[in-house]
């Protein structure tokens, strides 16, 4: 199964100690966004899970689930710029 390699990765900062987390493909981000998001729930969220899904399933382009990642990672407030 191809883990869906973004070009660049997203950094994001969670927990209560806000480690930063350099998510460098989709598989990651589909853990994250499944076991650790801290707003989970949202039209963003649920979105970014979806796209991430599609690319491990083959069906979209990495950079699509990395737009959509970024994106709610910033509505979450845990990006990391």
């Amino acid at each position: 199964m191809d883990y869906g390699w973004f070009d660049k990765p997203v950094s994001i900062s969670l927990g209560l100690t806000r480690d930063v987390y350099n998510v460098t493909n989709a598989r990651q981000a589909v853990d994250i966004l499944t076991n650790r998001w801290p707003t989970a729930g949202s039209k963003t969220h649920r979105d970014a899970r979806q796209a991430c899904l599609e690319v491990l399933q083959g069906t979209k382009k990495a950079e699509v689930a990395r737009a959509a990642f970024t994106e709610a990672a910033r509505e979450a407030g845990i990006l990391f710029e």
